[in-house]
């Protein structure tokens, strides 16, 4: 799932779609902050600093801060004015190898109605039946790339992110040993590909774009990274992107 970052205002939609984002020029890059030490990414150190928001989720609260934080992005900052907000979520697949935790990311189709052939997190809208956030996230990632719930062991979430397309989505993290089988839904993504976490956690490798569109200045963050079929990189933006930043201030903390 992913989108655009502008500016609250009321706006139609072809004001609010960044339609090419790759166009976008870049205004700057963050390699002043500090990247994620190696020793706080490994799936012990995720597992403690995330337990407190999975004991939020829950309805306990022990007198920790850990989720009292304010977000760097809580959303889109517009959405299209006739769609009512929806519940969502995704999931943050981290699997384990070798080399360190990876994260595994999705390449939409490009006929979808929302965020066609953008890099996104398995996930999408709550349905009636699912219990919670974590419930969805899971059924979606299931859905989406064949993940069995029982290879995903669910470690937090990060507050929630509202897309442009009217989505309030709540990241779900998890971690998994490599799938043991994926099963694309053809009609929804187009290939999967995984970044080092260490990557997505080094802002030297967060670019900040900006731009005027129809009056509006336009603002959000990318992560390029690797290569796709066609040689291009594969280009992590908007919600996705946000969110990645959003887990990169967490973890910072």
């Amino acid at each position: 799932m992913s989108s655009s970052d502008a500016p609250s205002a009321p706006a139609a939609a072809s004001r609010v779609l960044i339609r090419e984002p790759r166009l976008a020029p870049v205004v700057g890059m963050d390699s002043h902050l500090p990247a994620i030490a190696a020793d706080r990414l490994t799936p012990d150190a995720l597992r403690a600093r995330f337990a407190p928001t999975l004991r939020a989720l829950a309805g306990a609260h022990d007198g920790d801060d850990e989720t009292a934080w304010m977000p760097e992005f809580t959303g889109d900052g517009q959405r299209l004015a006739e769609r009512p907000v929806r519940q969502a979520a995704v999931l943050v697949p981290l699997i384990r190898r070798p080399e360190g935790l990876t994260v595994l990311l999705t390449k939409r189709t490009d006929h979808l109605n929302d965020h066609a052939g953008q890099v996104s997190f398995p996930g999408g809208r709550t349905d009636p039946e699912d219990a919670d956030a974590i419930a969805t996230a899971l059924r979606e990632a299931r859905e989406e790339v064949g993940l069995a719930a029982d290879e995903v062991e669910v470690i937090g979430v990060l507050p929630t992110y509202t897309t442009v397309t009217a989505y309030e989505v709540t990241p779900v993290l998890g971690l998994l040993a490599p799938p043991r089988a994926l099963a694309l839904d053809a009609f929804e993504v187009a290939e999967v590909f995984e970044v080092p976490l260490a990557f997505l956690m080094d802002p030297a490798n967060h670019r900040r774009h900006a731009f005027e569109f129809q009056g509006l200045a336009r603002r959000f963050i990318s992560m390029p990274w690797g290569a796709d079929a066609n040689g291009e990189p594969y280009f992590v933006w908007g919600a996705t992107a946000a969110m990645l930043r959003n887990l990169y201030r967490f973890l910072a903390r």
